[in-house]
C-alpha cells in the first residue's frame, strides 16, 4: 500500500529549526522521509557513525553525518514568491 504523504518542506528547501537541542540552527534540507515524518537537514544533527575497516577503507574509523530529526520541528525561512495572474477584461470589436 503506496500512499503519499504531504509534507511542508521539500528536498533542496531552506528551513529553520523551531524546536529541540538545535533550535535556532538554519540549514538545507537534504532528503525528506514522509514515511517516518522526519527531514534531513543540512548540519543539524551530526553524529558520529563507527566505520568498520574494510578493503576500500583499511583505516575505519568515525565518520560524521546527519541525522534525521522530525518534520514538525522544522519551518520553512523563505516561501517562494508566487506571482497572480492579472485578469484581463476581454473587449469586444467594435465594428
Amino acid at each position: 500500500m503506496s500512499s503519499h504523504i504531504k509534507t511542508h518542506v521539500k528536498k533542496g528547501d531552506n528551513v529553520v529549526v523551531i524546536s529541540g537541542a538545535a533550535k535556532g540552527a538554519q540549514g538545507i534540507v537534504l532528503q525528506v522521509q514522509p514515511a517516518k515524518g522526519r527531514v534531513l537537514v543540512e548540519g543539524v544533527r551530526m553524529i558520529k557513525k563507527a566505520i568498520k575497516p574494510t578493503q576500500q577503507n583499511q583505516a575505519g574509523g568515525f565518520q560524521e553525518k546527519e541525522a534525521p530529526i522530525h518534520i514538525s520541528n522544522v519551518k520553512r525561512v523563505e516561501a517562494p514568491a508566487k506571482e497572480k495572474k492579472k485578469k484581463v477584461a476581454k473587449q469586444k470589436a467594435k465594428a
